[in-house]
């Protein structure tokens, strides 16, 4: 017999959380009764809001996990069982669907796990409006939902219920490779030699359509059946290999790649050597021209020093937080508001309006625009993409994880070394990197040393990890902060 419970009572006992980009957890906890009941939470929401109709659109899609085929039947399934029409986009990139949400003023759901392993997926929903807030995510997290008697003891659905696969609509993927088409000049990348590195992200065969549609020649490798955890904030020791021969035996202009779920940019060099996310956003708001630039706290400090930007603001770590920062830039009259964070994802509050580059607002993280972005900036500047680097003022980043870390033991951990303040502090990490100049708690410990290198510790918000993220005045040092700093932590997990 069906009957009503609160949300949270299904999630006893098991890692399903929302995090910086949706729902996440192991795919063994994520079953189609509480796949079923996350959407069911959302669509109820939204009817609280006013913002749904019976009979309305809501649109889907994934990415390329073994598991994501299984999930969307689930959702769309609670989808129709709720009275509205599940437009099914397939499987595409998250800003894709998010486009079309935004252009058809629908809802969306896309199920994805971004760059975290194959054994975890998750759940991204957004509004007509764009990416659910905060606040929005506390409502769901709070709805009283009714499930039908349809799941099995394990929680999934039976096999009389299980729903056929929905037919699909190209429209989401038309609508994406069109922006991009249309808001840059048709021969922006002719003359261009590009490496596409394709792994298992759900965007290579778009992000390829649209390379060649403006001009460029593309050689295309790297492609997987199975899922390949890309992080784009950790790149993975093979990824960086790889890439640097690939431009040693091609001799590409660049290298251009995406996480899972195609909403984070990888971009290199012409010597296979890949921009750091945060770095490649500075440059990408240049060429925008940008006004307000709004970044998390964690982003390289070059954002300040290199003096292109009336407004720098900075947040906490998500795209939550990097959302509600542009939209208050827009509500006080800015102009060009534009976000970005560590790990490339870019995100455009306001029309751009420029010679160059036409583009509608899109405030979901997407990549093509700081891949295209600084292409055209390359072009414009006569140079290649190293030299541009060198406009930007030279602080370095670096960041790494611990995986399979529980995040109420780092929490802990964390918050033990922040109340004790300085003197704790220095206990730690005064032998490796000095004294201490001052200290951010925006999100996690953020210590900045007299010798004005950074150091930033978190739990992630996505997946059992420790993040780690140090600045200084060379790469190598940077580097070296992050290996010293792993080497500690792992000391934690006793």
């Amino acid at each position: 017999m069906s009957k009503s419970q609160a949300l949270p009572s299904l999630l006893v006992n098991c890692s399903i959380r929302f995090g910086t980009s949706g729902v996440r957890g192991l795919v063994r906890e994520l079953n189609d009764r509480i796949c079923y009941a996350f959407t069911l939470a959302f669509l109820q929401h939204l009817e609280q809001l006013g913002e749904l109709h019976p009979g309305d659109e809501v649109a889907i899609g994934g990415d390329l996990r073994e598991s994501t085929g299984r999930i969307l039947l689930a959702v769309g399934l609670a989808i129709s069982d709720r009275g509205y029409h599940p437009r099914a986009c397939g499987r595409l990139p998250s800003p894709a669907l998010a486009l079309y949400g935004l252009e058809h003023r629908a809802a969306t759901v896309m199920v994805t796990g971004s760059h975290i392993p194959d054994d975890r997926n998750g759940i991204k929903f957004t509004r007509a409006r764009g990416e659910i807030l905060k606040a929005d995510e506390r409502s769901i997290i709070g709805q009283q939902v009714t499930l039908p008697d349809c799941f099995d003891a394990a929680g999934q659905l039976q096999p009389g219920y299980v729903p056929d696969e929905l037919p699909e609509s190209d429209a989401a993927a038309r609508g994406y490779v069109r922006r991009w088409l249309e808001g840059f000049a048709p021969s922006l990348l002719r003359g261009c030699r590009l490496g596409l590195y394709e792994h298992s992200a759900v965007g290579r065969d778009l992000l390829n359509e649209i390379l060649t549609g403006l001009g460029a020649e593309v050689v295309r490798f790297g492609r997987s059946d199975a899922f390949i955890p890309v992080d784009t904030e950790a790149i993975r020791p093979e990824d960086v290999e790889l890439a640097r021969r690939w431009a040693n035996e091609q001799r590409f202009d660049t290298i251009l790649s995406t996480d899972g779920d195609s909403d984070r940019p990888l971009i290199s060099d012409e010597r296979g050597r890949w921009l750091r996310g945060d770095v490649a956003g500075i440059l990408c708001a240049r060429f925008l021209g940008a006004d307000v630039v709004v970044t998390p706290v964690s982003c390289n400090t070059a954002v300040e020093a290199c003096d292109w930007f009336s407004d720098v603001r900075r947040t906490r770590i998500g795209s939550p937080y990097v959302i509600e920062a542009m939209d208050q830039a827009v509500a006080e009259g800015a102009r060009t508001v534009v976000g970005y964070e560590a790990n490339g994802g870019f995100l455009i509050a306001t029309d751009i309006e420029r010679t160059e580059v036409k583009l509608r607002a899109l405030p979901t993280r997407d990549p093509v625009v700081v891949q295209l972005s600084l292409l055209a900036l390359a072009r414009d500047r006569e140079v290649a993409l190293s030299e541009l680097l060198g406009e930007v003022p030279e602080r370095f980043t670096a960041s790494d994880r611990l995986q399979q870390f529980p995040t109420e033991r780092s929490a802990a951990r964390l918050q033990n070394l922040i109340q004790g303040g300085r003197a704790a502090i220095e206990e730690s990490w005064g032998p490796h990197f000095g004294s201490v100049r001052s200290t951010d708690v925006t999100d996690g410990l953020r210590v900045t040393f007299a010798s004005g290198e950074i150091l930033h510790l978190r739990p992630s918000g996505n997946a059992p990890e420790f993040r780690c993220y140090a600045e200084a005045a060379t790469d190598a040092r940077a580097r070296e902060m992050t290996s010293i700093a792993l080497s500690v932590l792992e000391t934690w997990r006793g």
